[in-house]
């Protein structure tokens, strides 16, 4: 694990610290660490009595307004929380720290009622029957235009059994195809180098290739612009929190051009939300 000491979208060097607490379930899944209660009986003269959770920091970007954690998962940290994703034992685990989480979790298992939305927004770009990859796309129920996609190819790192119609592939096998869509929905917020995850989908497409690109419009940043690092005290699974100015500076920073953009009002795990949507190309 390492921390943060630059953008991870920019790369700028102005930013604001402020004290948060990584969320108990990352904290266990990642790490193995359990919140303590700290007492009187041990002994400490320095360190008051409480409840002791796992410190982090709040990262605001000065020059694109990305929120970020401080902390950047490695390989196996991030192999660690999402194997098996959303299965069994991460649900168990996750249910023992956030009560309520196994009945939201059949909700989106379900699939996100949104996807209509996001169809309508796309298929003016696209041809009838396009070759769709969703990096990232767990099963792939979440894909968008599957139902008439000529090929729909799952790439995650989840291990999931993917939905009817859909293949599972491997990294090598990406850049060896032609895909019009390349989907990374719902992927960026996690990931610790969304520089990187881009750039890799960015070798795998043609002329002719389309990139969506979905991430949470969290309101956090939707109705109060970047605001201060302090403002976010409790880190999740999330530990990117996008604004407008941090995703076009790393598309533009990829040589990819912004075909369609647009913040969508939407329903997920039973919840009121929005989803902030880019359609991109190759720039000529």
């Amino acid at each position: 694990m390492k921390i943060a000491r630059k953008c991870v979208c920019c790369d700028g060097g102005d930013l604001a610290r402020n004290p948060a607490v990584l969320a108990p379930f990352v904290a266990n899944r990642v790490f193995g660490w359990e919140p303590a209660e700290v007492t009187s009986a041990w002994g400490l003269r320095d360190i008051g009595e409480g409840r002791a959770y796992s410190v982090c920091n709040s990262l605001v970007c000065g020059d694109c307004g990305l929120i970020f954690l401080d902390m950047r998962f490695d390989d196996e940290e991030m192999s660690a929380l999402y194997t098996r994703y959303r299965g069994a034992d991460y649900c168990a685990t996750r249910e023992r720290f956030e009560p309520g989480y196994a009945a939201r979790n059949a909700l989106l298992q379900q699939g996100a009622p949104y996807i209509p939305v996001i169809e309508e927004f796309l298929t003016p770009h696209l041809t009838t029957q396009p070759r769709i990859l969703d990096w990232g796309g767990d099963t792939g129920v979440n894909t968008p235009l599957r139902g008439r996609a000529a090929a729909h190819h799952v790439y995650d790192i989840s291990d999931q059994p993917t939905v009817t119609g859909a293949l599972r592939v491997e990294r090598e096998e990406v850049l060896r195809e032609n895909y019009d869509l390349i989907v990374l929905s719902q992927v960026l917020e996690h990931v610790p180098d969304p520089r990187a995850i881009l750039a890799e989908l960015v070798a795998a497409m043609r002329p002719q290739t389309r990139l969506y690109v979905e991430v949470p419009h969290e309101d956090f940043v939707r109705l109060r612009g970047a605001g201060p690092a302090a403002l976010k005290r409790h880190w999740h699974e999330h530990v990117n929190f996008f604004t407008q100015e941090a995703l076009d500076r790393l598309h533009a920073g990829l040589g990819l051009e912004i075909v369609a953009q647009a913040s969508h009002e939407v329903v997920a795990g039973g919840r009121g939300a929005y989803v902030f949507s880019i359609l991109s190309q190759l720039k000529p």
